[in-house]
C-alpha cells in the first residue's frame, strides 16, 4: 500500500456508476477537491461552490476518459478558515494514481458481503484469491448498521486495501445498511445514481445492474420501527428494470460488452423467508430472464457460501442465471468471500476464507 497523506483516511477508490467512475476520498480535515484526468478537471462542488464541509469527497469521471488515460490525479487544498471574505485556504497537493478497466482475459472478480463492520478478515480473504483482482464488489452490510456514521469507514478501508486506487469498485447497499440514524445520509458517503442505490454500471468489458431490496421484511414489520418505505422504493426499481430494457442498446447490447451480471445483496429469486413482495420480486426475475439474460447474479444476505443453478431446489423465481452466494461471516470474527474468474463464456467459482482455505465451487458455462 502507498503512503497517503495525512489528510486523506484511505487512497481514492474509483467506483463505477452508470457511464462514469465515482473517485471517492474519506478525509479527516476540511479540504476543496478536484481530480484532473488527461487535460480535464472534475470538480467536487455545489453548483459552482466547493464542498468543504464534509467527510467524503467524490469526484465524477467519464467512463471512456478514465479509461482511455489510465491515470488520474486528486487535487486538494486544506481550508484553515472558510469564511465569507478571503478564506484561509492552503496550496494545492495532489496525489496521483494509474488506473487499469477489467478488460483482461481472464477477468477476476471478487465480493465481499455481509462483513459486518470487519475489515481485516475480509482482506485477508480476498488476498487468498490466487490472481491479481481486475473487480472488486462490495455487496451489501459491509458496516454492521447505520447506527454509527464511523462504520462507513469500513467500506472504503476495505475497497483501499485491496484496490489502492487501480481497479473499480462496485458497492450495493445492504439491508443492515438501512438501520440506524445515519442510514437517511449513507448515499453521501458511497457511490450512487443521483442519489439512487440502484443504478446500472460499465466498467471495461462488464456490464452490471446494481438493485437494491431495502429491508429483508415488510415496512411494517416492529424491528424497523416505522422507519423505512421499502415497497415503494422496490416498485420504482421495476420502472427503472423496464426503462434499461428500453435503453438496452446503451446498455447490456452496448459495442464491446462480454460479462453481464446483477448484483444485488439479497438473493431475491429465493423464497422470502417469511414470504413478502412476492409479486415484485417474481417481475425482477421475470424481466432479467426475459430481457436482460444477465450470465451471474452475486449475492449475499443468507451467510453461507453455494452456487445456485437454474431449475436447482433454491430456483424459486424462475432465475435468469446461476446464483453466486458468497458471503459467511464467521462467529469467530473470520471471513469466506467469493472469486470469480471470468471468460466470455464460462465461468469458475472458487470461495476463499481469511485463513487461506480455498474452496473450488465449479465451472459455470454460460
Amino acid at each position: 500500500m502507498r503512503t497517503i497523506p495525512k489528510e486523506f483516511v484511505t487512497c481514492p477508490i474509483v467506483y463505477a456508476v452508470g457511464n462514469t467512475y465515482q473517485i471517492i476520498v474519506p478525509v479527516n480535515c476540511e479540504t476543496v477537491m478536484w481530480v484532473q484526468v488527461g487535460d480535464r478537471c472534475f470538480y467536487d462542488d455545489s453548483n459552482g461552490v466547493f464542498r468543504s464541509n464534509c467527510t467524503t469527497h467524490r469526484m465524477t469521471v467519464p467512463v471512456a476518459l478514465l479509461e482511455q488515460e489510465k491515470h488520474y490525479t486528486v487535487c486538494y487544498r486544506v481550508i484553515r478558515e472558510r469564511k465569507p471574505y478571503f478564506t484561509d485556504a492552503g496550496d494545492v497537493l495532489c496525489f496521483a494514481s494509474d488506473f487499469r478497466p477489467p478488460t483482461r482475459q481472464p477477468l477476476r472478480i471478487y465480493q465481499i458481503a455481509d462483513a459486518h463492520n470487519r475489515v481485516e478478515t475480509p482482506i485477508a480473504a480476498a488476498k487468498h484469491f490466487e490472481k491479481e483482482l481486475d473487480l472488486l464488489i462490495l455487496n451489501g452490510d459491509i458496516p454492521n448498521h447505520s447506527g454509527d456514521i464511523s462504520h462507513f469507514t469500513a467500506i472504503h478501508r476495505i475497497a483501499a486495501e485491496l484496490t489502492e486506487g487501480e481497479i473499480p469498485v462496485v458497492f450495493s447497499r445492504g439491508n443492515h445498511d438501512t438501520r440506524g440514524v445515519y442510514a437517511e445520509d449513507l448515499a453521501d458517503h458511497t457511490p450512487t445514481d443521483a442519489g439512487r442505490s440502484y443504478y446500472t454500471f460499465r466498467t471495461g468489458h462488464v456490464w452490471g445492474i446494481v438493485l437494491d431490496c431495502g429491508e429483508d421484511k415488510d415496512d411494517n414489520h416492529p424491528e424497523h420501527g416505522h422507519t423505512v418505505c421499502c415497497t415503494d422504493f422496490r416498485q420504482r426499481q421495476t420502472a427503472f428494470i423496464r426503462e434499461v430494457i428500453e435503453n438496452r442498446k446503451a446498455e447490456y447490447e452496448a459495442d464491446g460488452v462480454k460479462n453481464r451480471l446483477v448484483v444485488c445483496h439479497i438473493p431475491f429469486t429465493e423464497k422470502n423467508d417469511p414470504p413478502f413482495e412476492e409479486d415484485i420480486y417474481a417481475e425482477w426475475t421475470r424481466l432479467l430472464r426475459e430481457h436482460i439474460h444477465p450470465q451471474l447474479m452475486l449475492c449475499g444476505h443468507i451467510h453461507e457460501c453455494y452456487v445456485s443453478e437454474v431449475g436447482c431446489e433454491r430456483d424459486y423465481r424462475g432465475q435468469p442465471c446461476p446464483v453466486v452466494v458468497a458471503s459467511n461471516p464467521e462467529p469467530d470474527g473470520s471471513f469466506w468471500g467469493g472469486g470469480l474468474t471470468l471468460l466470455p463464456n464460462r465461468c469458475r467459482v472458487e470461495f476463499t476464507h481469511s485463513n487461506g482455505e480455498t474452496v473450488f465451487a465449479r465451472e459455470l458455462l454460460f
